[in-house]
């Protein structure tokens, strides 16, 4: 009897793991059954999109202009202060109002409007325009204007333009340079001194404005900013560990600030170097069975409470970003897909506290998605 109990407890533990590898393969088949349809930027979206931009680039009321006023001389309208980007309510979604055409226009040549989009864009973007946005930036009060979010946008729109093979994308690009040399002189001067990343999901990112800009970087090979961004991130984020994405999203989050973190660290670090690093910064994503629920909206006519839409945006483009050229983590795309697919219906005919911003970051969403 003593000599068949050892036989006993290896047959025993062979069918218990054979019983646990059937149980982790209908687990594996029953996640791989929900796989939602990815949603595709075509002609007719685009359409309906490029309509949220050109309602509102010269609708110059209601504005937040966040800014500082220092005497009676400061007290002008948006469209004195901002001849090129004082529509969409602020400064930023204007300029990112302006990528989006750029975008729509640069994937769909027959785009509706598009002869109005093109004068509009040079309109708004003249030489004059931009040579009085570089004199608000000059005022005492105005060194951080938009810093870095707006920053972010703008090197995001001259990028988009850059990579446009358009005579037109040339004109523009020309007379935007100044503005461009402005913020990237700000990149490379704010950069070093600061400290500390800012760990939020709203406009001061850190890890957002880095990664908009090291595209850019890229794009038009500046490599004084893209040398010192990627040093800049990993001295902010290589020793980061366990990052608390069950806290995410705060009520007002429009950006994830664990996966923003992410997709920045995916840009600057190789790829042997990235995994290394993102299991242990977050190590549940490897798992085929994880899931990420959507940032649920109870008010879209809140301004604030529609962040949530964006935060579903965005999650998607650094889910999409991380799982590039990474078969272990394809099943990111999918969590990607179920959030735009949440919110990609509510935007068109929203109200304008969403119509004004959150289009460019359904583009931006629909563009990461593998075509």
């Amino acid at each position: 009897m003593n000599k068949l109990f050892p036989i006993l407890l290896i047959i025993l533990a062979f069918n218990c793991n054979n019983a646990e590898k059937k149980e982790s393969l209908t687990e594996e088949v029953t996640y791989k059954s929900e796989v939602v349809e990815a949603p595709t930027l075509n002609l007719e979206h685009a359409n309906r999109l490029a309509k949220l931009p050109l309602h509102c680039m010269n609708t110059e009321y209601p504005n937040k202009l966040n800014q500082t006023i220092g005497d009676a001389s400061d007290l002008k309208t948006p469209k004195e202060l901002h001849p090129a980007f004082y529509g969409c309510f602020d400064w930023h979604s204007a300029v990112h109002g302006h990528w989006s055409l750029v975008s729509l226009l640069k994937q769909f040549p027959d785009l509706e409007n598009r002869v109005e989009i093109q004068e509009k864009l040079l309109q708004n973007l003249s030489k004059e325009n931009i040579e009085q946005e570089l004199l608000y930036f000059d005022g005492q009060y105005n060194k951080s204007f938009e810093r870095t979010y707006g920053w972010a946008w703008l090197l995001k729109l001259v990028e988009e333009l850059h990579t446009w093979d358009n005579p037109k994308a040339r004109v523009l690009e020309t007379n935007i340079q100044p503005l461009t040399d402005l913020i990237v002189n700000k990149y490379l001067e704010f950069l070093p001194k600061l400290n500390y990343p800012i760990r939020v999901g709203e406009h001061p990112n850190t890890a957002f404005g880095l990664s908009f800009a090291y595209d850019y970087a890229v794009a038009v090979n500046h490599s004084e900013l893209k040398t010192l961004i990627e040093n800049r991130a990993k001295d902010f984020y290589a020793s980061d560990k366990g990052c608390p994405l069950e806290w995410e999203p705060s009520g007002f989050d429009f950006l994830s600030p664990c996966l923003e973190e992410a997709a920045l660290m995916k840009r600057v670090l190789s790829k042997d170097e990235f995994k290394v690093w993102f299991q242990y910064f977050l190590p549940q994503l490897k798992d085929i069975a994880f899931e990420l629920a959507v940032g649920e909206v109870s008010d879209r006519t809140d301004g604030k409470l529609v962040h949530l839409d964006g935060v579903n945006f965005s999650r998607a483009w650094s889910l999409n970003y991380i799982a590039k050229n990474l078969p272990e983590y394809e099943h990111l795309k999918n969590i990607a897909n179920q959030h735009i697919n949440y919110s990609l219906p509510s935007i068109v005919g929203d109200s304008y506290e969403g119509g004004h911003w959150l289009g460019s970051f359904a583009i931006y969403a629909l563009n990461s998605v593998d075509k």
